[in-house]
């Protein structure tokens, strides 16, 4: 690959004067042809080539706190509920006039649907929600007292979040209105073209003692018909009594985070009520599951999970949380022993994060990739992103922000943003510092107008319409400084199309010249549609802070790339 700066023709290589092989191109050669004597398993004609056949990848996910979105229906705000330790609007205040909310604000269901064709427009196909299930109708008075940008500190907070649910089969009274349950929900959603992701929780409760006094629902948790089945009682885990008290029995004698109570994985009893519980909210349109705090549980506890919910849907696709930015400890999870159920790519977020908040070099990204012989069982299901509600928000520029858009919708994974990252909301700020603050119909209405929000919905619109880009195998060429190049090819039941992405972070349009793996033939460009004509190598500009996909719509015929992808296909997977 050759870079050149400032202004170049784009298009063709066809009928260009002949130019001397590159050193690179001669190697590769070599290699090829190596290849080719010692590895006869590898054919050039080999086939299919993909990164995977899994549907769920074809989705882009918009990520909403529910109550921070939009507050569709001031009906079901409570404003008067918890009494002395109200609920809704409890304001926290940080330094220059900043602020946090750690009470309910009033989103709900209706102002996520009111706003469906807008996150389909921007060139989503799903929606994760945050758990839905029913909260404590008190602020928790135990715990550690909140300050500006603390994490892990509970004091005076709610469960406007949902991660402290007290009772899984019960939908939480601040997200309905009247004919619009969740089934209505998912069941509108899908009318608009998104499908539903479900936050869920199933290795923990609400927080569980250091109460002053005992408060109703915390600690506790009941079934479908409402009846009490366990209760912490108040009682720090090493007090709890599982093996005579019957209502401590779901629980461990060990913390699990914070004052959190801890459900114990090795009771049959606690997995079939989460599995009857999830059931549930699967027939109620739910079309895949984000598992919160998945590391914080064995593997084997997701498999006998997963393999129940499975059992009955099968195929669901279902990805976790595992905060950690170890590969080795997230991809246990992504393998049979832990179900096959995908995670979130911590480890390529740091990247990411560092990427597009200080600028550097894209040669940093590439190896958190694991595109070949990686710990994950398959590399290409990850979930991937920059930022969420356990995190500060990066703290990019605008230009930032479309630099990490273009690159989440072109490379390997399934791109999740969170909500208001379209137009750089909240930009830096973490946790009780603003990172979850009320986003509002305003400045929905608004979005349109940024510069990210245009930048995010051609390029998420671009992936949307790609089979290449969605499951295609990654082949990269280079990443360098502030470009990278690569190929992502789809040949499957059928189906043939190839994308070359480049990308340009940088503050100057950049010439980039492609002969690595190239196919000769007619390629179209993605953005405008035109038809390229393509030799032995394809020049084009790039914008700065753009980006340039050109589709080839047939099978790759030239021999070396066949070989690569037939590697890259043979690789995917960990060495046994």
């Amino acid at each position: 690959m050759i870079f050149k700066s400032g202004k170049g023709e784009r298009g063709e290589g066809r009928g260009k004067a002949f130019r001397p092989a590159h050193p690179r191109a001669l190697a590769l050669g070599v290699i090829v042809a190596l290849l080719s004597a010692c590895a006869p398993t590898i054919k050039p004609d080999a086939g299919p080539f993909y990164g995977t056949t899994e549907p769920f990848a074809s989705n882009a996910i918009y990520f909403v706190v529910t109550d921070r979105f939009v507050n569709g229906d001031p009906g079901n705000d409570h404003r008067d509920q918890g009494g002395a330790h109200r609920t809704f609007d409890i304001p926290l205040h940080g330094p220059n006039g900043d602020s946090d909310n750690i009470g309910y604000l009033g989103g709900d269901f209706k102002g996520v649907l009111d706003n469906a064709d807008y996150i389909r427009n921007m060139g989503f196909t799903s929606v994760w929600v945050t758990p839905i299930t029913d909260n404590p109708d008190e602020a928790f008075t135990g715990g550690d007292p909140i300050t500006w940008g603390a994490s892990l500190v509970d004091r005076g907070k709610t469960g406007y979040h949902g991660y402290w649910s007290n009772n899984f089969f019960e939908l939480d009274e601040h997200l309905p209105s009247p004919g619009l349950d969740f089934a209505a929900f998912t069941s509108q959603l899908k009318a608009k073209g998104l499908a539903t992701v479900l936050d869920i929780v199933a290795n923990h409760g609400s927080p569980a003692w250091t109460m002053p006094v005992v408060q109703p629902k915390f600690g506790q948790i009941f079934d479908a018909s409402g009846k009490l089945v366990a209760d912490q009682q108040n009682l720090p885990p090493e007090k709890l009594d599982p093996k005579h008290n019957p209502l401590h029995a779901f629980y461990k004698n060990k913390p699990i985070l914070a004052q959190l109570s801890n459900i114990d994985e090795e009771n049959p009893a606690a997995l079939d009520y989460f599995v009857a519980a999830y059931e549930k909210w699967i027939d109620q349109g739910a079309a895949a599951f984000r598992i919160d705090a998945i590391g914080l549980t064995p593997p084997e506890y997701w498999k006998k999970f997963g393999e129940r919910i499975r059992s009955r849907h099968p195929g669901f696709f279902m990805f976790g949380e595992n905060f950690d930015y170890d590969a080795n400890k997230l991809a246990p999870y992504t393998q049979a022993r832990g179900s096959n159920i995908s995670v979130l790519d911590f480890p390529l977020r740091g990247k990411l994060a560092a990427l597009f908040e200080n600028g550097g070099d894209y040669a940093t990204v590439e190896p958190a990739l694991y595109l070949e012989h990686g710990p994950y069982r398959n590399p290409y299901e990850l979930v991937t992103f920059y930022d969420n509600h356990d995190m500060a928000r990066i703290n990019a520029t605008d230009t930032g922000f479309i630099d990490a858009h273009n690159w989440l919708f072109t490379a390997r994974g399934i791109p999740v943003v969170y909500y208001g990252s379209e137009v750089g909301f909240m930009r830096g700020r973490a946790e009780h510092a603003g990172n979850r603050n009320y986003f509002g119909q305003e400045r929905v209405d608004a979005a349109p107008g940024s510069p990210i929000y245009q930048a995010l919905a051609r390029v998420a619109n671009l992936r949307k319409a790609s089979i290449a880009l969605q499951r295609g195998l990654q082949l990269d060429v280079a990443f360098k400084g502030d470009t990278a190049v690569f190929y992502r090819v789809y040949e499957n039941a059928g189906q043939a199309q190839t994308a070359l992405v480049m990308l340009n972070k940088g503050d100057s349009e950049r010439t980039l010249e492609v002969h690595e793996h190239l196919q000769a033939g007619d390629w179209r460009d993605g953005l405008n549609g035109e038809p390229v004509g393509v030799g032995n190598q394809l020049s084009a500009s790039v914008p700065a802070h753009g980006l340039r996909v050109f589709f080839f719509d047939a099978p790759i015929t030239r021999p070396d790339t066949r070989v690569r992808l037939a590697q890259l296909m043979a690789n995917k997977s960990p060495r046994n």
